[in-house]
């Protein structure tokens, strides 16, 4: 785990900037490829460049509405010190484990997933070994799923199912507890400037 402060509160900016997310989204980070590889390990084919979350999302529901949900847009670029970052909005690819497993392939990812209708999900994958996973975070499993319950706590988790008024930052939290495990923060400026490599996935 990378020493970081990171809480639930260093990230209540996303819902204010991306309303348009907030509904469905998922963050995948990916160590030591290139945006070219990890959309090749997804099974990506590239369609270009783009810039912004809100090109992203643009393209996603419209890929979605053409397709009604058999393809999926994701879009990949570098950030931190050698980590790319997969955004998908209205996505899930980051929550399968056929991705899971080629993208943690010799490597390790960290993913979320959030969506209105069916709940969120957190993974930390290395190598196709499971670490940690968690829909709600009373129920962590994986091999660090003990030892990563402190670092959850430090987040911003509270692990108390009847705890709503603690637990109303989950995504927030999870935003946090990704950059626990990876160091890497994300900003709006980030997000807002990076140039991205964009992809489509055919779901089988």
């Amino acid at each position: 785990m990378t020493p970081t402060s990171a809480t639930a509160a260093d990230y209540l900016w996303f819902a204010e900037r991306y309303p348009d997310l907030t509904d469905g989204y998922c963050f995948t980070l990916v160590e030591g490829l290139t945006p070219g590889e990890a959309l090749r390990r997804a099974g990506a084919e590239e369609t270009g460049s783009l810039s912004g979350v809100a090109a992203i999302c643009e393209v996603s529901y419209d890929t979605w509405d053409e397709y009604d949900g058999d393809r999926l847009f994701v879009a990949a670029t570098t950030v931190g010190d050698g980590w790319v970052l997969l955004v998908e909005a209205n996505g899930f690819l980051g929550n399968l484990p056929e991705q899971q497993r080629a993208l943690s392939e010799g490597t390790r990812s960290v993913s979320h997933f959030s969506n209105i209708g069916t709940g969120e999900r957190f993974h930390w994958i290395e190598d196709g070994r499971l670490r940690l996973r968690f829909e709600f975070p009373w129920e962590g499993e994986g091999s660090d799923a003990e030892a990563a319950a402190a670092v959850m706590r430090a987040a911003g988790f509270v692990p108390d199912e009847d705890d709503e008024r603690g637990n109303r930052l989950r995504r927030e939290a999870a935003f946090a507890l990704a950059e626990r495990l990876t160091g890497v923060r994300l900003t709006p400026e980030l997000l807002e400037t990076a140039e991205y490599t964009g992809g489509l996935v055919t779901l089988r």
